[in-house]
């Protein structure tokens, strides 16, 4: 209990700078910019899927987490979004590295991850562009903060709330994992077949980073090949999914995210699988 509660602990400190800076953009957006300023801020969003795939590959879940913020409040685009979430690396590139895994096979997970990010959040773009809600500011409401008292604080006391959510649900997580989980995932993606991108892509979506720890090292294992390794990590976007829940208060849309994200995971896998085959 002492380890769960020690890792529950740093994941949410890890997330800290994070959040800050993404309810500080947010409270700046809100109060600082005028309309002209918003407008062409939300036309740059057109460079949304390249930037997000970029930034998502930098180790941890912290741009997910950033990024879901700042779409909550539609400052970035659905695409964008969804583009970060699938170039994510979370706990998986430390592990690489540390394995001492070949340079090459880095750069090739990396890539395909990039690839799809960019490749997806563009589309979704071109398909929701006319849909989506133009700039639109909940956050001091959902909150309910007083930000009448300056940016800076308004965003620290967003963040700590955000923070206390967050703690709750990955110590439920963590504690879940070490006493039941992990083995359990260990023995179902084992059985590698067709339908492991499948399950893979669903393990991935939980919101925890013991969810790319354990597709990593199976693949470095020799235990599941690269389709369901590939499937696992588009889908894993570390605590990013939480605080969607938290901060996104439009549940609906928030499950049709998490199914877009589970159906481009399953569906590159297959495809990869299928590469494989030929």
């Amino acid at each position: 209990m002492y380890d769960v509660i020690l890792d529950t602990i740093i994941d949410s400190l890890k997330l800290v700078p994070f959040l800050f800076v993404a309810f500080l953009i947010i409270e700046f957006t809100e109060h600082k910019l005028n309309k002209k300023s918003r407008q062409k801020l939300e036309k740059s969003g057109k460079l949304g899927p390249f930037i997000g795939s970029i930034l998502g590959i930098i180790p941890q879940c912290g741009f997910s987490v950033l990024a879901t913020n700042l779409y909550a409040t539609r400052i970035i685009t659905l695409g964008t979004l969804i583009a970060i979430y699938l170039s994510t690396s979370d706990e998986m590139l430390p592990i690489l590295l540390a394995h001492g895994e070949n340079i090459g096979t880095i750069l090739q997970i990396l890539g395909i991850k990039l690839i799809v990010g960019i490749i997806f959040g563009i589309i979704i773009d071109l398909v929701t562009w006319k849909k989506t809600e133009k700039i639109n500011y909940h956050i001091c409401e959902q909150k309910h903060c007083d930000c009448k008292h300056g940016i800076f604080l308004s965003a620290f006391k967003h963040t700590l709330n955000t923070l206390v959510f967050i703690f709750v649900v990955t110590f439920i997580l963590n504690a879940a994992f070490h006493y039941l989980g992990e083995d359990y995932l260990r023995n179902v993606l084992s059985k590698n077949n067709f339908f492991t991108p499948f399950i893979a892509s669903l393990i991935g979506l939980i919101p925890n980073c013991a969810a790319s720890v354990v597709i990593t090292e199976l693949y470095l294992n020799d235990v599941i090949s690269l389709a369901p390794t590939i499937s696992g990590l588009l889908t894993g976007s570390g605590v990013a999914l939480l605080v969607l829940f938290d901060v996104n208060k439009n549940i609906k849309e928030n499950i049709k995210i998490i199914g877009l994200l589970y159906g481009i995971g399953v569906f590159v896998g297959l495809i990869i699988e299928l590469i494989s085959m030929i």
